[in-house]
């Protein structure tokens, strides 16, 4: 009978098993570890994947920082200088996965490939400047992490049509293939060509709205490119401050090139700039036209202003 009630006491009092798991990383909430299964699958038909592990403890996953955009917005510069970070670790090149039909359908592993090699206390970041005025993105990123930290840095519109164009125009250049003037796409029937894609790509509080279906505000950082250009290290300490990441860059990693005319970066006593395509001078434009850009800017900044709760120094 004793036996009995010994037994009896010792299973109310057995606490109650909760199966283990891998603690995780306070940085970890957005890693590839905690993607769920079924969000997975919706991404691709080809769902089946791995995290590459190296010999020395890094791995190649998925990443949990993503650079959206926009396109001449400054992602290679903010990209280069987050890199400075010793818990950053960058993706290359613009890998399109989530843009390119082709690059999509090769599924989860294809995307995993594609990133570097990193440590279990890095954050693993990729940048694509298309996937901010993609309709198909912020769905397909929120498919795979609904807590992805998303980074979009923004200039002034109107400078930004300028440095698309410019962009476009020297490409041809260098195929030596002609292309036309500045004013051939921003007038149409002597008004301006609102259909120019490079306009449209400006029209920030369009795209902002589809992401805004997917992510909270508080997940999408702005960096202001035009602040970023002038003084960068304020703009890349609000982005450690996102990312919840140490502060380890600093003001001395930036000093200004006067022979370039911007600034360059310091690590380690080795110092870099990048590439000579970046910065260059945009092309002269008549006074009245950037007046008529500016013009059509206003109300479209206006609502972006109001969707994202802040102001910036634009025309």
């Amino acid at each position: 009978m004793a036996a009995f009630l010994l037994g009896a006491v010792l299973l109310i009092v057995q606490p109650h098993i909760v199966p283990s798991r891998p603690a995780v990383n306070s940085k970890a909430e957005t890693s590839s570890q905690s993607v769920p299964r079924e969000l997975l699958k919706k991404t691709s038909p080809k769902n089946d994947f791995k995290e590459n592990i190296h010999s020395n403890g890094s791995c190649q996953q998925l990443p949990q920082t993503i650079i959206i955009g926009v396109r001449k917005g400054g992602t290679r510069a903010l990209l280069e200088m987050l890199s400075l970070h010793p818990d950053i670790a960058a993706a290359e090149s613009e890998v399109h996965f989530f843009d390119w039909e082709d690059h999509y359908g090769n599924g989860l592993q294809w995307y995993i490939n594609q990133m570097p090699f990193s440590y279990p206390h890095q954050i693993t970041v990729e940048k694509t400047p298309a996937y901010f005025t993609s309709p198909k993105v912020p769905e397909r990123v929120y498919n795979m992490n609904q807590s992805m930290r998303l980074l979009l840095i923004l200039r002034d519109p109107s400078e930004r049509v300028l440095s698309d164009y410019t962009q476009v125009f020297y490409n041809h250049m260098q195929k030596h293939k002609p292309y036309p003037s500045i004013e051939q796409f921003l007038i149409k029937d002597g008004k301006l060509n609102v259909d120019y894609k490079a306009i449209n790509r400006s029209l920030y509080y369009i795209h902002m709205q589809n992401w805004l279906k997917y992510f909270p505000l508080d997940h999408i950082h702005i960096v202001d490119g035009d602040k970023l250009i002038k003084d960068p290290f304020p703009e890349i300490e609000k982005v450690e401050r996102f990312l919840k990441l140490s502060p380890q860059i600093n003001a001395s990693n930036f000093y200004f090139n006067k022979t370039k005319g911007f600034y360059c970066l310091r690590d380690s006593g080795r110092e870099r700039c990048l590439h000579e395509s970046k910065g260059r001078a945009h092309p002269q434009v008549d006074t009245r036209l950037l007046e008529k850009l500016h013009e059509y800017f206003h109300e479209p900044n206006k609502k972006f202003f109001e969707l994202v709760g802040r102001t910036f120094d634009w025309h």
